[in-house]
């Protein structure tokens, strides 16, 4: 696959917000406690995001998107994109709502795309390429997840996911340094990170909602995510490093040149594999894991504001974006900013 270019995007501001409630995953039961704790450090979680009662995804990005409208002085956008898999309702999409929660004007086009933890290259890439080949001017990209749970009857599944939204600005600028984009897809392997029921497939039923012991031994409900953790493994530590090797190389990008690696935050297995497959100092390819989990597609801007924010407020930077996961799907960009809008992290 050739990498796309897109020339005279500039990345204009970057906004993170998390559920103030916290999560320690390791207040069990003390005869609980050691498994617990091994589970801990094999994945890298200690402590979660989750969202209040009553409160969902949508009223987190609409707390990150007014953020960063305020804080760069757009009152409209030409394009609104959400990427989300968990959204209010089946339909509409969440974006359509969110340009009236906004009081964006009607000409804005807005609309969802359905994916996880690959989606936020896909997402700037979409409304990149939407504003250089249309005339608009202005987009929003809004990404994130309300994956968190209590008391999953999945332990392993139980510990991972956080709540958190992000919105990011893109506008038109002559004077931007081109972004890069490859983007991949493997419908074969769509299992790997699935709810079975809840679809026209697979309506729901009855026995839907029931936890029952899989063939595997673990206790799920068909309206869970069914992960089968070492297909996901397998496939992130094998085409990760590939992408993000193919990409500098096709381009002529000197690795050195690339100031951050900011990957989605899988677990910590995950990324230290891809970490040593290529080489990085960990300062590089900085993890967020610990304190927040896995935030699905907001993982990676989450991580661009928790460990670069005053770095991407005050000078140029360089980052390279890589997401991994649902579909199974990947996508990697290299993008270069300079002193754009990003506050601290928001916790709401």
């Amino acid at each position: 696959m050739s990498i796309g270019k897109i020339e005279g995007v500039a990345l204009r501001g970057l906004v993170s917000v998390v559920p103030a409630r916290k999560v320690d995953n390791l207040e069990v039961p003390a005869e609980l406690v050691p498994a617990r704790d091994r589970l801990v450090r094999n994945v890298g979680i200690r402590f979660r995001r989750l969202c209040r009662k009553g409160t969902t995804f949508a009223d987190l990005s609409e707390t990150a998107a007014r953020r960063l409208l305020d804080g760069m002085g757009w009152d409209s956008v030409d394009v609104l994109i959400v990427v989300t898999q968990t959204p209010d309702y089946p339909i509409p999409g969440n974006a359509v709502q969110l340009q009236d929660r906004l009081g964006l004007p009607r000409s804005t086009v807005a609309f969802d795309i359905n994916l996880g933890c690959s989606g936020y290259p896909f997402g700037v890439f979409t409304a990149a390429g939407m504003l250089k080949g249309s005339g608009f001017r202005r987009a929003l990209v809004v990404v994130g997840d309300q994956s968190a749970s209590d008391g999953a009857a999945d332990e392993g599944r139980e510990i991972l996911f956080s709540d958190a939204a992000t919105a990011t600005a893109l506008e038109l600028d002559d004077a931007a340094a081109p972004l890069f984009f490859e983007g991949y897809t493997d419908g074969s392997g769509y299992r790997a990170i699935y709810v079975p029921h809840g679809g026209r497939r697979h309506p729901l039923n009855d026995k839907s909602t029931l936890p029952r012991e899989c063939e595997d031994g673990i206790v799920r409900k068909d309206t869970d995510v069914w992960l089968d953790g070492p297909a996901i493994l397998n496939f992130s530590t094998r085409e990760a490093p590939l992408a993000i090797q193919r990409v500098l190389g096709e381009t002529g990008i000197d690795e050195a040149s690339v100031d951050r690696y900011f990957l989605h935050q899988a677990n910590r297995m995950i990324n230290e594999t891809i970490r040593k497959k290529l080489r990085i100092d960990p300062e590089r390819m900085p993890m967020t894991l610990y304190d927040f989990g896995n935030t699905s597609s907001a993982s990676i801007p989450l991580t661009m504001t928790v460990d670069s924010a005053a770095r991407l407020r005050e000078g140029k930077v360089r980052s390279l974006l890589c997401g991994f996961g649902i579909g199974l799907s990947w996508g990697t960009m290299v993008i270069d900013t300079d002193r754009i809008f990003a506050p601290d992290l928001i916790e709401v």
